[in-house]
């Protein structure tokens, strides 16, 4: 088992950049790169990334109860099925009792440190209680963002947030790029970057297969999808420091 696993928390600004698609696809590309990964579920209350993955109804354990000790790792997080090394620790369902405080989160990362190789954090929308959880002990930062302004003014008010994560672990994913823009959109990808004022982790196409793979139950990496999928599987690679150029769609 790895000692030193990475903790990465997926963020936005705003709802509807799709930040559970991406852990869900990233997660699946890192795993069936080989990696052990287990995707963390912090929207409590809102939770989907079970469907992103296929693993509706699958969950008891929430991650929870792993951080105020009324269950152990081990026993909360569920494995896929179809992919080795994917693993799932949902959000609670709803609130009840004493909050996780960030002590508690910062416990139960530890553990997931020493048996994962990476764990991608599915952060809430907006800036609250949740983004703070989530962010609170993460190694690195995803903000991901798409194309209008509104999302691109919400990013730059996310990064300014985590301005205690130092250089070199801050990135952005912008998401939803829509293909026959994609040759037009240079301009656009170059004016996210310069607003957010982050390096480019990677730009994923809108993808049709997306809702298609939700209603199946289906991760989008096990689809049909050419789009999606394939910018997903070079931003796994660029998370472990490999040099992939970014995706070219005609």
């Amino acid at each position: 088992m790895t000692t030193s696993g990475q903790c990465i928390a997926v963020v936005s600004g705003k709802g509807g950049t799709g930040k559970t698609s991406f852990v869900a696809g990233a997660g699946t590309a890192l795993a069936l790169g080989g990696k052990r990964v287990l995707c963390l579920d912090c929207d409590i209350g809102l939770r989907n990334l079970d469907l992103a993955l296929g693993l509706s109804d699958r969950t008891l354990m929430d991650f929870s109860d792993v951080a105020q000790g009324r269950c152990d790792l081990d026993a909360a997080v569920v494995q896929h099925p179809r992919v080795p090394g994917l693993y799932l620790l949902t959000a609670p369902v709803r609130s009840r009792g004493r909050p996780v405080s960030a002590p508690q989160m910062e416990q139960l990362l530890r553990q997931v440190r020493r048996r994962f190789d990476y764990c991608l954090l599915d952060a809430p929308a907006g800036l609250g209680s949740g983004f703070l959880l989530a962010t609170c002990a993460a190694d690195r930062c995803v903000v991901v963002t798409c194309t209008d302004a509104s999302s691109l003014r919400d990013a730059q008010h996310t990064v300014m947030e985590l301005s205690r994560f130092p250089t070199g672990t801050l990135h952005l994913v912008v998401n939803r790029v829509r293909r026959k823009m994609l040759r037009s959109m240079h301009a656009t990808i170059d004016d996210a970057i310069d607003k957010a004022g982050l390096p480019l982790l990677g730009v994923v196409p809108e993808d049709d297969a997306l809702p298609l793979c939700l209603n199946r139950g289906v991760p989008l990496l096990l689809a049909d999808s050419q789009l999606a999928a394939a910018a997903y599987r070079n931003i796994a690679k660029r998370i472990q420091g490999v040099r992939v150029p970014l995706l070219r769609i005609r």
